[in-house]
């Protein structure tokens, strides 16, 4: 079939399969935004790093860096289309994982019909409407993962009544390998501006509408960075202040982004935070969090340890003001937060005995 590699390939990172299954196929492609698309990537290393065969199905076209990044793992590609799913070797009565794939959901029946045991890992804190829609004429998929246990707690009831059984549900934390985000915390010198940031998807509902009154409240000096701006950002925010630099997606990396900032400054505007990829992130390079005590981010950050969680708008900006006047509290929560990633938050090992379970029980 033209676009696909027969050839096996091998990583010196990866082991003999563990899995009965010959080999899982990721419907979807891993991308430079979006937490289900950095997931998808980590993932995928996390399976090859334990031995599993992956092919990865984009759709619907493989962008030609990612296809390079996932060759040098081992992981090939199948270029194709929803009508020709058929002709993909293996793929008949195979594994599928999606990451919160809309357009997968389009063709899901394509999978079904072609005997394929789905895992869908939404990440999100809703279920999309055509996954309602697929559920109510074809029943449930076969298994459902959740990142944190405030996402399952608020999807699992709703699933329930669409079918879906406890034992079809796995509490699994998203992979995230730290070596791609060097830990560099920023050193702050007293008297010189703190630079304070947030990064995310540039969509509305990501954005308190009080942002700039909020980061308003920290005494100056103060520059704030945001990487994740659009027109309709601004719409629903305002302009930005004259001490606010803001970004669209892409011009920085988040490793360079979150090189640049003193302190993270996360402040959510509707959409629930299921286990934000932004605070992995920040963790990894030493970037100390903020963020409002509620959601996935009340298990991701031990309050005063490795993060700060606020109650109010007065509490985000004065922990934030703490940050900028203990530089040494600084600098230790931020170690804290890093050990705490490598540890607790992201250990592979760990993280791959919930998929391994998860893999067995399709297994059976």
């Amino acid at each position: 079939m033209p676009g696909y590699c027969q050839r096996k390939r091998s990583s010196p990172h990866t082991r003999h399969s563990p899995l009965a299954t010959p080999r899982l196929f990721v419907v979807g492609y891993p991308g430079d935004v979006g937490g289900a698309n950095t997931e998808c990537w980590h993932t995928v290393r996390l399976w090859r790093r334990f031995g599993v065969e992956v092919t990865c199905i984009p759709t619907w076209r493989p962008e030609p860096g990612w296809r390079r990044r996932l060759e040098a793992i081992g992981c090939d590609t199948v270029r194709t289309s929803p009508r020709r799913l058929d002709r993909v070797p293996d793929l008949r009565r195979g594994v599928v994982v999606s990451f919160c794939n809309s357009r997968f959901l389009r063709h899901a029946d394509r999978f079904r019909d072609l005997g394929c045991r789905i895992v869908w890992v939404g990440c999100m804190t809703w279920l999309f409407a055509a996954e309602r829609r697929h559920y109510r004429r074809r029943g449930p998929f076969h298994r459902y993962v959740f990142q944190s246990a405030y996402q399952r707690s608020e999807l699992q009831p709703q699933l329930a009544r669409l079918g879906v059984g406890p034992e079809q549900c796995h509490s699994i934390r998203g992979a995230f390998f730290a070596d791609e985000f060097p830990f560099r915390p920023r050193s702050h010198e007293p008297d010189a501006p703190l630079v304070v940031g947030r990064i995310s998807r540039a969509v509305p509902e990501k954005f308190a509408p009080d942002t700039w009154a909020i980061y308003g409240k920290i005494p100056r000096p103060v520059k704030a960075r945001v990487l994740g701006w659009s027109r309709a950002v601004e719409e629903k925010l305002g302009p930005p202040p004259p001490w606010a630099e803001c970004l669209a997606p892409g011009d920085e990396t988040p490793q360079q982004f979150l090189g640049s900032l003193h302190a993270m400054l996360q402040v959510n505007g509707g959409e629930a935070e299921n286990w934000p990829r932004s605070g992995l992130e920040a963790m990894a390079v030493g970037v100390p969090l903020v963020a409002q005590n509620r959601w996935g981010w009340r298990e991701m950050i031990r309050h005063g340890q490795t993060g700060f969680l606020a109650e109010s708008d007065d509490e985000l900006a004065r922990y934030t003001t703490r940050l900028a006047h203990d530089e040494d509290l600084r600098l230790e929560m931020a170690r804290r937060a890093r050990r705490a990633l490598e540890r607790e938050l992201a250990d592979p090992e760990t993280i791959w005995s919930g998929w391994r379970r998860l893999f067995e029980g399709l297994e059976g």
